[in-house]
């Protein structure tokens, strides 16, 4: 239902996904793990697959922690997006790779659930995409030292205002990885 003209495509947003920043995070292997089999699905059925990588002065580029963890292997024709920003969006080429490859609604994976995903999510949602949240394949570090709760309950609790998330031709939304049906 995306506001966006001419974006029937659907496409996957790995966000993160990198050593330094999933070291720590909450059920980390098993995360990672959906986040490969919706790679793999996406592909299977057509939908881009689009990484987005953060850096930082604590994470520069080419660093080992700035590297995908190594469970995921990007392809050489899947777009690769920089960002220094938590929105994905934000001081970077996202938009304009989704408009090349006709993008209105995206699936979000990735890392970190309180930060990068929840301002991604928002981003989408605010520029005229659908976004869907696969609600088994983010994950967030414990940050309950500083008074968060702790990431199940972050993870818990982005999943369900997510999943009723909507704006005026825009709709959010949440599945599993189970649950998702690519459509091109």
């Amino acid at each position: 239902m995306t506001t966006l003209e001419n974006r029937p495509n659907s496409a996957l947003l790995v966000i993160d996904v990198q050593n330094d920043v999933v070291v720590g995070a909450h059920d980390r292997d098993r995360i990672v793990a959906n986040i490969a089999d919706l790679v793999d699905l996406a592909r299977n059925a057509g939908v881009e697959v689009i990484w987005v990588q953060h850096s930082s002065d604590d994470m520069p580029i080419d660093s080992d922690g700035w590297q995908y963890v190594p469970e995921l292997k990007r392809t050489d024709t899947e777009a690769v997006v920089h960002k220094r920003w938590p929105d994905s969006f934000e001081d970077t080429n996202l938009e304009e790779v989704l408009a090349a490859r006709g993008a209105g609604h995206l699936y979000v994976s990735g890392a970190q659930t309180d930060e990068c995903i929840r301002s991604t999510l928002h981003g989408a949602i605010t520029r005229g995409y659908d976004a869907t949240l696969i609600s088994d394949a983010h994950t967030t570090e414990d940050l309950s030292s500083y008074g968060a709760p702790t990431p199940d309950k972050v993870i818990a609790h982005t999943n369900l205002y997510w999943q009723y998330h909507r704006a005026p031709g825009r709709t959010g939304n949440a599945l599993t990885t189970a649950e998702v049906k690519f459509t091109k």
